[in-house]
């Protein structure tokens, strides 16, 4: 026997013990855990209730809200009780309170946070109740253990997810981030330590979606959302008071789209806003929010997204190289904004500076300044115009009535002219406007013709059509086409879009639902990744994305086009309610509206309600009857559509 083989039986033995060893040093680790967590919801327990409604919507906002109880916190033993106004977004008849010693409460809604979706309850509470206690905000760390804790399955013990504190100052500084399992059945209940102290109350935040309902696109995702409770007990006494808080808007918009890079400079103020009352002005350059330094524009929307209307902040830009610092007061609502109309299409594509003109809409200003087809706009008062986006951008900043100054270059000559600008028209085109492309693009090696996609995140298929005349340096519009309860068979599909692609160079992009029945909220992250990768491959044209859909379809569209303003530049929705709150008209990201249903449609008095809803917001909106039976486009309004995407970089 050789000495290795002897010592053999000892080593496999040694081996052996290490990994017994290992075994039960990690089966005392998970024991240790498991009793901590326990330990720690046993200690906030006693300040988790349950809470039942009765009544109410069936649906809000588009969306079938389920039934069932629902969690709150205790925050004061008089019986004051935060809970997500997710489970109230029914608008319920009644409400009643389950405390932990069983008995039953009738419970009035005292006021609501719309800033951070709390709402406060009361309850008359018959002796002082438990109050959990408060994990400070600047104690948390990234990393640290958490659980979630609800209250909606056993009236006697919560219910309990494990987790990470994965992020903080989340959902522009109201929120804290957890990789715990958080959705309806935890909303408004508490996230806590190990210790059981809370950390903040879960509810369904969103960056994007706002309203009653936003951030359900994330049940039980890995990413959920907490408000520290720091920040709700500083509310407290304006909720008790019965004070509705409203996040709090300046009517400041930022340059770029890359808001985590770009420095925050300040593309546009609205109109009658507090940025404009306390004399803030577009280029002014952000670098200080009450007291704090910002160099980025995500820090802008953080420290201002922090904040309710109402609040006071001071401000420091730098114009012209000078400090300015100002104090605006943040407000609940803006005063509707309208783009002004100057009434041209302009040509695409050239290198030449300016923005040479298509077409010049009849009775339009531009008519009426005698603007003519070929001629080049180069300045717009006084500052010179880089291409057709840099005009769409300047004459953006503008409402109707606004005097404007052109210089137009034709045929080797300059003029001036002045022109009022208009209103945006709303009726469709009724013919094919002249060609736009002015110069020749060049062959391409991308792939044209159908075009399968995939985004490695997501299970989901999708498809696009890549017109076969496409080639590089073309200027592509792109319609993203979001299909009915059912899903889309591609060859029939594409069969349709085909010839209206090749004749309007637009971009079919055609993404399926996970499930064939019906669209999540969530999926709004694929579609917005499916254009980010036509945009790195293709020549997109960044003035005419849209998104369209029929019945559940459009529904998704609305959501795609209000989570994505930065790139989608209109909506199209057919036979379909809107998902998520109405948006506001902004000066720099433009977003015009179709909406097509029939007079008979069991939809017809919310789709008619929606349409007025964005008029009233001061958006272009085009409506389309389809006559007495909901149906999808025919032929005709087919064309008609098409004509109306391609005009979307009017100006």
């Amino acid at each position: 026997m050789t000495n290795t083989n002897r010592f053999m039986p000892a080593i496999t033995a040694a081996l052996l013990l290490q990994a017994v060893a290992a075994f039960t040093a990690e089966e005392s680790i998970d024991a240790q855990l498991q009793s901590a967590v326990i330990q720690a919801v046993d200690r906030v327990a006693p300040s988790v209730v349950q809470i039942e409604t009765v009544g109410g919507l069936e649906r809000v906002e588009g969306q079938l809200l389920g039934a069932g109880p629902t969690t709150g916190l205790i925050v004061d033993p008089t019986g004051y009780i935060v809970s997500s106004t997710f489970n109230f977004a029914s608008k319920p008849a009644s409400i009643l309170v389950r405390l932990p010693d069983g008995s039953r409460k009738p419970a009035k809604l005292v006021a609501t946070d719309h800033a951070r979706m709390l709402v406060l309850l009361k309850i008359e509470a018959d002796k002082p109740l438990p109050v959990g206690e408060h994990f400070p905000r600047s104690q948390m760390r990234v990393g640290q253990w958490v659980v979630a804790v609800g209250k909606s399955f056993d009236g006697e013990r919560p219910n309990l997810a494990l987790g990470i504190l994965s992020a903080l100052d989340r959902v522009w500084g109201k929120a804290v981030q957890t990789d715990a399992a958080v959705s309806p059945n935890n909303y408004g209940g508490p996230l806590i330590d190990l210790e059981g102290r809370i950390l903040g109350i879960l509810a369904p935040l969103s960056p994007k979606a706002a309203g009653q309902i936003g951030g359900m696109e994330w049940y039980d995702s890995g990413i959920g959302f907490a408000v520290p409770l720091e920040d709700v007990l500083k509310a407290l006494p304006r909720l008790k008071k019965g004070e509705d808080l409203h996040p709090g808007l300046a009517g400041i918009t930022l340059k770029g789209e890359n808001i985590y890079t770009n420095r925050p400079i300040i593309a546009a103020c609205m109109p009658k806003c507090p940025a404009t009352a306390a004399g803030l002005k577009a280029e002014d350059e952000i670098v200080e929010i009450n007291g704090r330094a910002v160099g980025r524009a995500v820090e802008v929307n953080t420290e201002i997204g922090r904040l309710y209307a109402g609040d006071s902040v001071d401000v420091a830009v730098l114009r012209d190289g000078k400090r300015v610092n100002a104090k605006m007061q943040l407000a609940a609502k803006l005063e509707p904004f309208e783009h002004g109309f100057l009434g041209i299409l302009p040509m695409r594509g050239g290198g030449r500076p300016g923005a040479a003109i298509r077409y010049v809409y009849p009775n339009s200003p531009a008519a009426a300044a005698g603007l003519k087809p070929g001629e080049v706009l180069v300045s717009l008062d006084g500052k010179p115009i880089a291409n057709r986006f840099d005009l769409i951008a300047k004459i953006g900043l503008l409402e109707p009535g606004a005097e404007v100054r052109l210089a137009v270059s034709a045929d080797g000559t300059e003029r001036q002219v002045t022109a009022v600008l208009a209103a945006i028209p709303t009726d469709p085109p009724s013919q094919d406007f002249p060609p736009a492309e002015t110069a020749a693009p060049v062959e391409t090696a991308a792939q044209i013709g159908p075009v399968p996609l995939k985004i490695p995140e997501f299970t989901n298929e999708a498809w696009a059509y890549i017109p076969e005349s496409y080639k590089s340096g073309a200027s592509c519009g792109v319609v993203v086409w979001l299909h009915a309860p059912g899903g889309y068979d591609w060859n029939d599909l594409s069969a349709v879009w085909k010839p209206i692609c090749d004749r309007y160079n637009f971009i079919l992009l055609a993404p399926k639902s996970a499930d064939p029945a019906r669209w999540t909220p969530g999926e709004s992250d694929f579609i917005d990744q499916l254009l980010d990768q036509l945009n790195s491959t293709y020549g997109v044209d960044r003035a005419r994305i849209v998104v369209h859909g029929y019945q559940g379809g459009g529904s998704m569209a609305f959501l795609a086009a209000l989570n994505n303003r930065d790139m989608i530049r209109a909506v199209a929705a057919v036979e379909a309610i809107m998902m998520g709150k109405l948006p506001q008209n902004e000066p720099t990201r433009r977003l015009a509206v179709y909406i097509a249903a029939a007079e008979k449609s069991q939809l017809g008095a919310m789709v008619k309600r929606i349409a007025e809803a964005f008029t009233k917001a001061k958006f272009p909106v085009t409506t389309i009857n389809l006559g007495d039976t909901p149906r999808y486009l025919n032929e005709e309004e087919m064309m008609q559509l098409a004509r109306w995407i391609d005009a979307l970089d009017r100006i």
